[in-house]
């Protein structure tokens, strides 16, 4: 891998958690939804699992907020705990949350973003990324795929975890964003820190995938 000093660091993470990427991208579980092969059940899943996610990313906003290295990043209008809850309200009544627990691969990615959270800023960075420019681009693909599957509204109650009112220009933003990530003001050996930490939100977001796809296997 090229030195940090001579790439990008944006460029460095996006080129160094390509396979990861990939491996996430290509589980059968999000496969055969984004393939119309899953049932609306299999989505509502999919969303109470992101919710256990964004309520770790999110909740420890305001302690970060004035942080050198992570407080750039929160952004206000990335946030999605909110959208989530009228999501899985418009998908499971107003006692989705009776009884709902996370995976364990999900309670695992959870306290991970929690633990880089409050021990490690530069490694909460590393979720923060693969998490948020991910909805900003692929998400957008489950997004249309919901709607033409299961018939939600365009950019409606069941899918607004996906809808960003407060972007006008996603590629614009995606720019800054990784902007952002060039001037992150770390040394190099830290750098690479977290780029394996990027890394590794890969692998705890393809375990979730796994999880997923035993508890909804495609039916024949």
């Amino acid at each position: 891998m090229d030195s940090p000093a001579a790439t990008p660091f944006s460029t460095l993470i996006r080129t160094a958690s390509h396979q990861q990427h990939l491996e996430a991208e290509n589980s059968s579980f999000m496969s055969n939804l984004l393939g119309g092969r899953l049932g609306v059940a299999a989505y509502r899943a999919y969303t109470e699992q992101l919710w256990f996610v964004y309520r770790a990313l999110e909740s420890c906003s305001a302690e970060l907020a004035g942080d050198p290295v992570a407080g750039p990043f929160l952004r206000p209008e990335l946030a999605r705990t909110a959208q989530l809850e009228r999501d899985l309200t418009h998908l499971g009544g107003p006692g989705w949350r009776t009884g709902l627990v996370p995976l364990p691969a999900t309670a695992a990615y959870a306290a991970r973003i929690e633990d880089c959270a409050r021990t490690w800023p530069a490694g909460y960075v590393a979720h923060h990324y693969t998490r948020y420019l991910g909805d900003l681009s692929g998400g957008q693909v489950i997004r249309g795929t919901a709607e033409k599957t299961w018939g939600f509204a365009r950019k409606g109650d069941g899918v607004r975890f996906y809808v960003f009112e407060g972007i006008a220009n996603p590629a614009e933003f995606k720019r800054e964003y990784r902007g952002l990530l060039d001037a992150v003001p770390l040394d190099d050996l830290e750098k690479r820190q977290v780029i394996d930490e990027c890394r590794r939100a890969f692998a705890l977001n393809t375990a979730v995938f796994r999880e997923l796809g035993e508890a909804f296997p495609l039916s024949a």
